[in-house]
């Protein structure tokens, strides 16, 4: 994912307007929306186009819900803050929610947008690494703590790499072919472009790791308290991300606005790069998890010291039944 600097109007973003659809009498006439919280664990971008058009198109009103969406930034706690009540939903990934959980942090994901994760490590063209069996002999920029890193080089022999710190840019590794990173497939690769840069991607998922990404959270306690907000709140998410995806351009145009540093064409590109990722947008079961992804991700993480055996319930990492009735309607 790009680092992008710090936008002050970010910090203090409420909504995007008034939804599409909502009755410009309500709260007056007619019965008021429930406000939440939606907590971004990034600056608005492509990743985060499904919940902004949910906004935008009044799927969230549709639902009773006036959402406020909270861009994110570098080191945003995004778990702690749902399993700590500050909001009530946030955005995530897949292992994230395994980590809090280790730590009793009790949050649990509602719908995922992407069936695989955009996580990848980024090549110049020219680079004799054509595959993961490849990496080797070069300098790799990527954060060692994280699952994926971890896992990576638990995986492979990476002979002759030298490991540096993720600076969060594209700086050193434009200026040094024999460099690779980590990226998102739909973002550092258009930058890369943009800057004259060809590159090849090696996607996690194609190694076996492949957590969902950009996960709708929220925790335990709201599940118990309030089954049916989660379920509205699903619902309405599932709506906007299939609207993103088949009509994005719109919804580009807003995030544009809320974060500069990005602008149409590469939200198009991100846009287009997630359709890779995701079901059909005419699957009746997008949006889906399943216990099996849950249950491998998590011995994943176990096997390369991550969490401990038996410390998570893969059960409980997913709220299925929340998810099969917000899409029986």
């Amino acid at each position: 994912m790009l680092r992008l600097v710090a936008i002050v109007s970010l910090l203090t973003f409420i909504g995007c307007g008034s939804p599409k659809n909502a009755d410009p009498a309500a709260g007056d006439d007619g019965p008021a929306l429930r406000k939440v919280r939606l907590a971004l664990n990034w600056f608005p971008e492509a990743e985060h186009g499904g919940f902004y058009a949910a906004q935008q198109q009044g799927f969230f009103a549709e639902e009773g819900l006036d959402v406020e969406i909270i861009p994110g930034g570098p080191g945003v706690p995004v778990i702690q803050q749902v399993a700590s009540g500050n909001v009530e939903f946030a955005v995530a990934n897949a292992d994230q929610v395994i980590l809090g959980r280790a730590q009793m942090a009790n949050v649990v994901a509602l719908m995922s947008p992407m069936e695989k994760s955009p996580r990848c490590i980024l090549v110049h063209e020219q680079s004799p690494i054509k595959t993961f069996n490849e990496l080797e002999n070069c300098t790799l920029a990527m954060n060692v703590g994280r699952s994926f890193a971890v896992f990576l080089q638990k995986k492979l022999p990476l002979k002759n790499v030298r490991i540096v710190p993720y600076n969060g840019n594209l700086a050193q590794f434009i200026s040094d072919p024999n460099m690779a990173q980590q990226a998102y497939v739909f973002s550092e690769p258009y930058v890369a472009k943009e800057k004259g840069v060809a590159t090849r991607s090696l996607m996690m998922h194609e190694l076996g790791f492949n957590p969902y990404t950009s996960i709708l959270i929220t925790s335990d306690d709201l599940l118990d308290a309030e089954k049916g907000l989660a379920e509205k709140m699903t619902r309405a998410c599932i709506k906007g991300w299939k609207h993103y995806l088949e009509h994005p351009q719109e919804t580009n145009n807003v995030i544009s606005t809320l974060n500069p540093e990005l602008d149409v064409a590469a939200l198009q590109f991100g846009a287009e790069a997630i359709q890779g990722l995701a079901l059909p947008t005419s699957d009746d079961q997008f949006g889906r998890m399943t216990l099996a992804r849950w249950t491998e991700l998590l011995t994943q993480m176990e096997e390369v010291g991550m969490t401990k055996p038996g410390q998570v319930n893969p059960d409980d990492c997913f709220a299925v039944d929340v998810f099969a009735l917000a899409t029986q309607h």
